[in-house]
């Protein structure tokens, strides 16, 4: 794959093949964005409902005139009450009316006909048909929402089973590195084959058990879906295993082939191998890739998140906001550095660190090479781009956390995570300049003219971004924050296609609306590969997770007599790192969440603190071998000969500074997090 050619912002597709499967995955991330929010939309015309039409939720265009009689006389009514008693012989105790309740009975029985004949002449008073159909609409929409609660379950389960199976008939689940001969390739299919199958196993072992105990008829429906998703994989795998590509080379398996196995394969072969041999339960897998349907709203917004990042790249912001800084002409360090700091609130913008890089990696790596970059310095940049954000407002994982943990909120921790990302990216700096050299900048005469002239182009997209937000709170109520980001931002973005799309950037005889409708299928295209990728990782990391849960490692880790916050906190450290090293961040969070948070906290570290040091060695984690997992995501955007090319020369430091240099700067930076806040809360 070459860099160049994805660094460059148009309407190609990395998947061209599969944009008809990129045009149905649009259409259903569509759906399920306006599905969500529905809510809000419900709330909106309740409120116009009511500005419109006074006491609007007690008005029915469709009622009938109440059928009671007002004209009553109370007092000849309870003497006849009275009169028309008599006693019964056969009744233990028997005793005339009481005048008292019976006047009281009649009274408020008078007062509700009179309330309902108000009710009904206000009715009339403002019964038209404007009423009339505004209801029903309303009403009609309510309804859909309370008899679709569960349809955000099967519309997760759909976008998976879609973007997955494209991701296997592509070849493009995470792994360590591709197969380079038919044998690895037979080795990587097989492997899928073979968990796809023991996954199917798991799910209908669990059905079994489902099926003895009452009320569980949805669950066994969703087993069943999820069975028939990973049946289909299986009849993928079992096809790529047959039908090896022409470009695939003869040759055997070496010591190295085990890396063509991707990683959820991995990670699955060692969950089912605990359930199965040691645990001695077999629905194990089942039962914790379904926490993903539990959770199908937060996964949801991750597939938006990637849709985002992927339109992002169908446009030419990242180009219009380098232009910004090129007047500068700034040297390599110093452009490391203004990367660093500039990418972290898109980072964050995009909700997870890979999905920038998938969407702008490219481009990152092609400025950083113009500069005079070496390779190692501009893979180390782009893998850097999209972690250090990841602590910043509106970043979805920390909302995640706030969510899965009520000691800790959204706004405490984006609060601490500024100042944790401000002493990364410092840092950074300062250790590139350092080992850089050559990093003062000498701009040529006129150069903050030139940079302030090259903010004019974005004026539009900034303007088009707010009005669309604005719009959005006008029409819904919705304003833009965390929680709502993953709704808004994809409309957002849609609208700054169709500016992008203009006259200066379309091909020549195509029409705003054709290149609008090309670009964002071109979009979802690339968005159904990453997302089947992301969200088999994360499902996996979840079953991997179950291992830590069911064990008893975490009480080995964490014994009862152990009262030292300052020992827990170091045991903490090292065990969220090496989470961090092997699994995908969302599915790491969910596993801390259910095992390692709650006896830390106990032990005596604030849980702010916790999660805010969990997050930082999450960071560290997947920038760190065996798996590095934004290191592969850079490897995937930039190509795999960029990334074999960048080691062939050089000190030991230039030949894995990829490497070496995140290691460097998140290492101190996480020990710092973890051990300098204790001294004024654990001593």
């Amino acid at each position: 794959m070459n860099w160049r050619a994805l660094s460059v912002a148009d309407a190609t597709t990395q998947y061209p093949v599969q944009r008809t499967h990129g045009v149905i995955l649009l259409l259903l991330l569509i759906f399920t964005l306006l599905l969500g929010m529905g809510n809000s939309l419900h709330s909106r015309m309740l409120w116009v409902g009511e500005q419109t039409w006074p006491n609007y939720y007690l008005l029915d265009p469709d009622a009938t005139e109440p059928t009671c009689n007002m004209m009553v006389d109370v007092d000849a009514e309870v003497q006849k009450r009275i009169d028309e008693y008599q006693p019964d012989p056969d009744a233990l105790f028997s005793s005339p009316p009481d005048e008292g309740s019976v006047r009281q009975s009649l009274e408020r029985n008078l007062a509700l006909c009179e309330q309902k004949y108000r009710m009904f002449a206000e009715n009339q008073k403002h019964a038209t048909a404007a009423l009339a159909v505004f209801k029903t609409v309303e009403q009609g929409f309510a309804s859909f929402l309370l008899d679709n609660i569960a349809l955000t379950k099967f519309l997760f389960i759909a976008m998976f089973a879609m973007a997955a199976a494209i991701s296997a008939l592509n070849t493009d689940h995470i792994a360590l590195r591709l197969p380079r001969n038919r044998a690895e390739w037979r080795l990587s299919q097989g492997v899928q084959l073979a968990v796809n199958g023991l996954m199917v196993f798991s799910l209908l072992s669990y059905v079994g058990r489902l099926s003895n105990a009452p009320g569980s008829e949805d669950n066994i429906i969703l087993q069943y879906a999820w069975a028939a998703v990973f049946g289909v994989f299986i009849v993928i795998n079992l096809v790529r295993f047959v039908n090896v590509p022409d470009r695939m080379k003869p040759g055997s398996l070496s010591a190295s082939s085990g890396l063509v196995v991707p990683l959820y394969c991995a990670m699955g072969l060692i969950a089912m191998s605990y359930f199965f041999f040691v645990d001695g339960y077999s629905s194990g897998l089942a039962i914790y890739f379904g926490m993903m349907t539990n959770l199908s709203s937060m996964f949801i917004n991750i597939g938006l998140y990637v849709l985002v990042g992927m339109v992002l790249k169908q446009t030419r912001i990242p180009e219009l906001l380098l232009n910004i800084i090129k007047p500068y002409q700034l040297p390599a360090p110093m452009l490391a550095s203004v990367m660093i700091f500039a990418t972290a609130f898109p980072t964050a913008f995009t909700g997870a660190s890979g999905i920038f890089i998938l969407a702008v990696g490219g481009v990152v790596y092609d400025e950083m090479r113009r500069a005079g970059a070496g390779r190692q310095l501009s893979l180390a940049t782009t893998a850097m781009s999209g972690s250090l954000g990841v602590v910043l407002n509106p970043c979805l994982l920390i909302v995640v956390v706030a969510a899965l943990n009520k000691e800790v909120t959204t706004s405490e921790m984006y609060g601490w995570g500024f100042w944790v990302f401000m002493f990364s990216a410092t840092l950074f700096s300062i250790v590139v300049c350092k080992t850089q050299g050559n990093w003062r900048p000498r701009p040529a005469p006129g150069a903050f003219r030139e940079s302030m002239r090259q903010f004019r182009p974005l004026v539009p997209y900034a303007a088009v971004a707010l009005a669309v937000i604005l719009g959005i709170w006008v029409i819904l109520g919705l304003g833009f924050n965390e929680y709502s980001a993953p709704m808004i931002l994809p409309l957002v973005m849609l609208a700054l296609v169709y500016l992008d799309a203009g006259n200066a950037s379309r091909d020549d005889g195509q029409s705003r609306a054709r290149a609008f409708w090309t670009r964002s299928t071109a979009a979802a295209s690339d968005s159904a590969v990453h997302i089947g990728a992301l969200l088999a990782l994360i499902g996996f990391s979840i079953c991997l997770g179950g291992i830590l849960e069911r064990s008893d490692i975490v009480h080995s880790l964490f014994p009862e007599d152990l009262t030292s916050p300052w020992i827990a906190m170091l045991v903490i450290v090292v065990m969220l790192t090496i989470i961090g090293m092997v699994m995908d961040p969302f599915g790491a969070v969910i596993l801390v969440s259910a095992t390692i948070a709650q006896p830390a906290i106990q032990l005596g570290i604030d849980p702010l603190h916790f999660w805010i040091v969990c997050l930082v060695a999450f960071e560290l984690g997947y920038l760190s071998p065996p798996v590095a997992l934004n290191h592969l995501l850079t490897r995937q955007v930039v190509g795999e000969t960029e990334v074999l090319a960048a080691e062939r020369t050089g000190t030991f430091w230039h030949r894995y500074e990829r490497l070496l240099l995140p290691l460097v700067v998140m290492g101190p930076t996480l020990l710092l997090t973890a051990f300098v806040p204790m001294l004024f809360y654990a001593l």
